[in-house]
């Protein structure tokens, strides 16, 4: 079944909230996240999403100088 002009329009509304990243590791190492993220009761996205933010908290609260970034 298509999608209609309305389905398409609200798609495309709710994308632009996003930014993309992708990401690559190593040969087996996407299935440890994924396990990892499973048994904390998070998706992968939430997990990584997590990890990167708690990781700049830590790296802010030491004081590793790094370039001006856009807080929202």
């Amino acid at each position: 079944m298509a999608q209609t002009e309305a389905q398409l329009r609200a798609s495309k509304k709710y994308h632009q909230k996003f930014d993309d990243l992708r990401i690559r590791v190593p040969a087996g190492e996407k299935a440890d996240i994924d396990s990892h993220a499973q048994a904390m009761g998070e998706s992968t996205n939430a997990f990584v999403c997590r990890a990167i933010r708690e990781t700049i908290a830590r790296d802010d609260a030491t004081g590793k100088a790094r370039p001006e970034r856009n807080t929202k």
